[in-house]
């Protein structure tokens, strides 16, 4: 069946995100409906989810629970104000985050997305420094393949150089180098090279003095640059040295928390417990947009400590759909699925199955440069055309929607995300179908 072709759909008044409008408006992929792991696009053609939506949906789509949690919620309330006013489900849900957290993380500030998220622990960090009379904290410290969200603070400590090359500077930011290194090209799991790469956090500290840096903000995993997992005790050393320098540590782990690691956070799956940890996608199961900021309790209250009469707000930050009501419900009945369903070690047990079929599958295919995995997420880098390294991945994503399999293709990468409810058979799939398109367009 063929996939081309118009759309009767108005399509020209949508500036889409993060997309080649140009190219999509030509030639649409409309999807109309999900159940489980399954999209229906809109000439009813069944489209296997090999990315879990956009990182968020590990439990399938069309969750009967949270469907029946938003209709029973907008139905009661569908809108509170969250500056001065509560309702019970923000105070339940961030409960319930709480006894998903690593280490002595203590409080949940509530955001719309992750790149809210971002930002939101950006700010937090700058003044927590701020009150506590250390105002000359306020560097950050990123990483190269980082990726942040798009506000402007995590575009600045982003690390993904076309995300941020027409938008000029903005925070005063330094970034570490990436983890992606020759050596370790087709590692399964963490690679056991490149811990040494911490060390130059140490030598920041020393070009900037620590009493300049507010905090470092890293991915435990990063995604969105391809899946790259850390080096064995990598993020270890970097805790240490922001203890021994009394710099904070912030965990990006919006597409690394709530079970794609095989965990219900990155830091609990790696071992290293942050100050400061960002979620969003999962958190709802991608059924509505919501994000959060968690901390410690030094942080909090710092805050507390500090704001002077009890009528007076302690921290200038918040957004209008702050734990928003419905994004609560979502939210509460997705963690429930999710601890009920004991599905961050149904990924740590079947994570196995993926690193082999991925690696046996795809190692060998045209144009595969490395093949990288943690938990439920995979990548394949691509050889490059000599002059358009992005066009590869994208010939190849497109040829596995012709086939029936959404995949997602960013800078010389695909990316697979396997929900965390898909059975073998599916994976088994999908990854014969991605070596199946990489072998065609090498014909």
């Amino acid at each position: 069946m063929s996939t081309q072709g118009k759309s009767d759909l108005p399509l020209e008044a949508y500036w889409m995100p993060y997309t080649a409008n140009r190219q999509f408006k030509a030639d649409p992929r409309i999807i109309v409906a999900a159940k489980d792991v399954w999209f229906t696009d809109d000439k009813g053609r069944q489209i296997l989810d090999g990315h879990s939506g956009l990182w968020t949906s590990g439990l399938g789509h069309g969750q009967e629970a949270i469907t029946k949690a938003v209709a029973d919620q907008i139905q009661l309330l569908d809108f509170c104000p969250p500056f001065q006013f509560g309702h019970p489900t923000a105070f339940k849900l961030a409960d319930r985050v709480l006894q998903l957290m690593p280490g002595n993380l203590s409080h949940v500030f509530f955001t719309n997305s992750g790149s809210e998220s971002a930002d939101t622990s950006l700010k937090m960090a700058r003044a927590y420094w701020q009150l506590k009379g250390r105002s000359g904290k306020t560097r950050f410290i990123g990483r190269q393949k980082g990726y942040h969200g798009v506000n402007y603070g995590g575009t600045a400590v982003g690390g993904i150089a076309a995300n941020r090359r027409v938008f000029g500077e903005s925070l005063q930011v330094d970034h570490l180098r990436h983890t992606l290194l020759t050596e370790n090209k087709f590692c399964r799991g963490m690679p056991e090279s490149g811990a040494y790469l911490a060390e130059e956090l140490a030598e920041l500290i020393a070009l900037h003095d620590a009493s300049t840096i507010a905090a470092v903000i890293l991915e435990p995993m990063a995604g969105s640059a391809g899946v790259i997992p850390p080096p064995v005790g990598y993020l270890q050393r970097i805790r240490e040295l922001c203890d021994a320098h009394e710099i904070l540590l912030i965990f990006d782990e919006v597409i690394t928390g709530l079970g794609r690691c095989g965990a219900y956070t990155g830091a609990a799956a790696f071992g290293v417990n942050p100050d400061i940890l960002n979620l969003a996608k999962q958190i709802t199961n991608g059924a509505v947009p919501m994000g959060a900021v968690i901390v410690a309790p030094d942080i909090y209250n710092t805050f507390m400590d500090n704001g002077g009469p009890n009528h007076v707000l302690e921290f200038a930050h918040g957004y209008t759909y702050s734990g928003h009501p419905v994004a609560c419900a979502a939210g509460l009945a997705a963690l429930e699925l999710l601890v009920e369903g004991q599905w961050p070690e149904r990924v740590a047990r079947e994570s196995s199955f993926f690193e082999s079929n991925l690696h046996d599958t795809l190692s060998e295919k045209p144009y595969v440069t490395d093949v990288r995995n943690f938990g439920f997420a995979g990548a394949l880098t691509l050889e490059p055309y000599k002059k358009d390294p992005l066009k590869r991945p994208f010939e190849v994503a497109m040829k596995m929607w012709e086939k029936g399999f959404l995949v997602r293709y960013g800078g010389d990468t695909i990316q697979l995300a396997p929900h965390f409810v898909m059975a073998r058979k599916q994976i088994t799939s999908l990854i014969e179908a991605l070596g199946d398109s990489l072998r065609e367009i090498a014909d």
